[in-house]
């Protein structure tokens, strides 16, 4: 097979592929950071101000429900239903990525519109209603969806965009890597990871960030309320302008 000659103009689709693999290369280094702090914020601030609503870890909504189910207590619809509002929030997702017809870096632009989008929303509807003033009303389960739902963009966003990037919210993944991670270094042979698992730095930097998410967003709850979730907006509409 011939090869092109030295010094040959490179196509302009060529180009853009290398360009493209080179900031989708970026957006997987600089965005999980970030969008761990989000998911921290979320959903410390969910829980403590939407009547112990788990927002980004929405599986904890289903042990919450049992418990009262068996032990008995004030039943939070919210907490139910969670989990039919995520799935239907990421098939939502993937049909406007599907529609868009953007892929990498350009969907993952996309997504994190959407993700400010959703959040910008939920903090007007928090000034304007103030759900924290009465965790189970409908105001609260109204809120607490809008959560679930930035979330949910944000899952997809790193499983449909992001292949190299490993999740933001999912830290009961990251402990369980880092932990085996670290193991494996300090194996002198006999190491059990395959070569291609997800380095104990990326893993610390993912719980760091959500941990940092969720302390900050506990000084902020008691300092302004509602308000609180202006923060993860914040943060989201700098994340859109990441490069």
């Amino acid at each position: 097979m011939s090869l092109p000659a030295q010094g040959s103009p490179v196509s302009p689709r060529a180009l853009a592929s290398v360009n493209e693999a080179v900031d989708l290369s970026r957006l997987e280094a600089r965005l999980p950071p970030l969008l761990g702090i989000i998911a921290g914020m979320v959903d410390f601030t969910g829980f403590f101000t939407l009547g112990h609503i788990f927002t980004a870890h929405v599986t904890g909504n289903i042990v919450l429900a049992t418990v009262v189910a068996i032990d008995g207590g004030t039943f939070h619809w919210a907490q139910l239903s969670a989990i039919p509002v995520f799935m239907i929030a990421l098939a939502i997702v993937w049909l406007i990525s599907q529609a868009s017809g953007r892929h990498g870096s350009h969907l993952a632009r996309l997504l994190l519109q959407v993700q400010f989008l959703l959040l910008l929303m939920l903090l007007i509807f928090s000034i304007v209603t103030k759900p924290s003033a009465d965790p189970s009303g409908l105001n609260a389960i109204a809120a607490a969806m809008m959560a679930v739902s930035a979330m949910a963009c944000q899952y997809a966003l790193l499983r449909l965009a992001l292949p190299g990037a490993i999740s933001t919210a999912v830290m009961t993944g990251n402990l369980t890597n880092a932990v085996l991670s670290a193991m494996d270094l300090l194996a002198a042979r006999n190491r059990l990871l395959p070569r291609d698992a997800t380095p104990l730095n990326h893993s610390l930097h993912r719980l760091l960030s959500f941990v940092v998410g969720c302390v900050v967003a506990a000084g902020a709850v008691s300092l302004m309320g509602d308000w609180t979730w202006s923060l993860p907006a914040i943060l989201a509409g700098i994340a859109i302008a990441v490069r």
